[in-house]
C-alpha cells in the first residue's frame, strides 16, 4: 500500500478558514443536569471546548497525512438542542493548505469529550448507550483568501 503527503511546497500562503459542526444526542435528563451545572465531572461544555481547541492543534498527530500547519485561531461553540448538543468549530490559519481536517478533528474531539463527561448519565442498566449518538459531523464552510485576508 502506498501513502504519501501531498507536496504543497509550490503553493502560496493564504488565509484559510474552515467551520465544522456535529451533534451529540443525549437523554433529556442528561441535558437537564448540564443546564443546571450538576454534572459530577465538571462543566461538560468548558471541558469539551478546551479539548476541541487542543484537538485542532493535534490534527497532524491523529491524521498522519495532514500537514503540520500553524493554527492561528481555533474556537468551539455549543448550542443546546432539544435532544442533544451541537458543537461548531472554527479554525483559521495563514498557510499553503486548508484547515478542514483541523476543524473536523476539533469538533469530533469536542463531541467525544462531551460523551466522556456525561457517560455516567447516558448508560442503561446493562452499561450500554442506547440513546447516545454522535452524528452529522460535516464541514459547514471553507474559505480561502490571500495573505491580506481578502476572501477568494
Amino acid at each position: 500500500m502506498e501513502a504519501k503527503m501531498i507536496d504543497v511546497s509550490g503553493k502560496g500562503t493564504v488565509v484559510r478558514e474552515a467551520i465544522a459542526e456535529g451533534e451529540i444526542k443525549l437523554r433529556k435528563e442528561t441535558l437537564r443536569l448540564i443546564r443546571e451545572g450538576r454534572v459530577e465531572k465538571g462543566d461538560p461544555l468548558g471541558i469539551a471546548k478546551v479539548a476541541g481547541i487542543n484537538g485542532s492543534k493535534l490534527t497532524p498527530l491523529l491524521i498522519p497525512l495532514c500537514h503540520n500547519i500553524p493554527i492561528e485561531y481555533s474556537e468551539v461553540t455549543f448550542e443546546l438542542l432539544e435532544d442533544g448538543i451541537r458543537a461548531r468549530a472554527t479554525v483559521r490559519t495563514t498557510a499553503k493548505t486548508g484547515v478542514e481536517m483541523d476543524a473536523l478533528t476539533s469538533v469530533s474531539i469536542a463531541l467525544l469529550n462531551l460523551w466522556d463527561v456525561v457517560k455516567k448519565y447516558e448508560k442503561d442498566e446493562s452499561g450500554q448507550y442506547p440513546d447516545t449518538e454522535i452524528r452529522r459531523i460535516r464541514v459547514v464552510s471553507k474559505v480561502k483568501g490571500d495573505a491580506s485576508g481578502r476572501r477568494a
